[in-house]
């Protein structure tokens, strides 16, 4: 039993002197390269588990007095009980958005400052870290909506502070080669149908007959790429539609082929809608 004892106070030992230098290296890392975690409550967490395990391992490997086991609990206690109220305080000044792919492979990060309604948007590094990319361009509400349309497609849906309605694509992949950077618009070229929905793709822009609606025009003055496989159509300084190129997409704009599998529309909308998949027609 001793020895056993022993062993798990070993390993804690060392499981706390390891994530101690790996908190240290974060610390350098976040103040030289601005490297965050994904969730910056995971910094607390860990160092909770760090007082824990120093705690538990002194426990088991030394043969301590009742005092000072007493005085050693209390420490540790307040120390965890402290970075559980810097989690609670975090929490409260910033929202934070951590969604992984269905295929897990990718992750959308976005943090919100709840006093400013500043919203960053981060791409993120080695599964559990992250780096501020972008500024989300309006003033939120705080709320959001995301939907992954496909494992490296992210539609993020969202209200500004003047009650207009945005939308931010995360993009994670590439379609065709990805040698080169592609407009979406181009590769679409064409009509596409699905679900009683027709989007046709023409050199003057892009419209949508919604549900036997049609007129939803849009010049490419009203369209934003979104890296290489995703657009926003904008009216009016607001978004209304995502149009994402599915994975199976084949632009086909090297040889004479059509255009061949699917690409995905979404509405911008907080509502629940459900993004609708369409295929090349002519």
């Amino acid at each position: 039993m001793k020895q056993t004892e022993k062993r798990i106070g070993r390993l804690l030992f060392i499981l706390s002197i390891l994530l101690f230098i790996f908190q240290m290296g974060y610390l350098f890392l976040h103040a030289a390269y601005d490297l965050e975690y994904i969730d910056n409550r995971l910094f607390y967490i860990i160092n909770i588990v760090i007082v824990a395990g120093m705690a538990a391992s002194i426990f088991l490997l030394f043969t301590i007095p009742k005092t000072w086991k007493m005085v050693s609990s209390v420490t540790a206690s307040i120390l965890i009980l402290l970075q559980g109220g810097l989690i609670v305080n975090h929490s409260q000044q910033i929202k934070q958005i951590v969604s992984f792919s269905p295929d897990m492979k990718n992750q959308f990060v976005l943090k919100e400052d709840r006093k400013t309604g500043e919203a960053v948007y981060y791409r993120t590094y080695y599964r559990i870290f992250a780096r501020p990319k972008e500024v989300l361009p309006y003033e939120t509400q705080g709320k959001f909506k995301l939907k992954w349309l496909e494992n490296d497609i992210a539609a993020l849906t969202y209200r500004a502070s003047d009650n207009s309605i945005h939308q931010y694509i995360g993009t994670y992949g590439a379609r065709d080669s990805g040698i080169s950077y592609t407009y979406v618009g181009p590769t679409i070229q064409g009509q596409w149908k699905g679900n009683d929905l027709r989007i046709d793709s023409t050199p003057k822009g892009i419209s949508i007959d919604y549900h036997g609606k049609s007129g939803q025009t849009y010049d490419w003055d009203n369209v934003v790429q979104f890296g290489t496989i995703a657009i926003v159509l904008m009216r009016d300084g607001e978004a209304e539609w995502t149009i994402g190129l599915n994975e199976n997409f084949q632009s086909h704009s090297n040889d004479p082929k059509l255009p061949s599998g699917e690409i995905t529309l979404y509405r911008a909308s907080m509502d629940r809608v459900e993004p609708v998949k369409l295929t090349f027609v002519k």
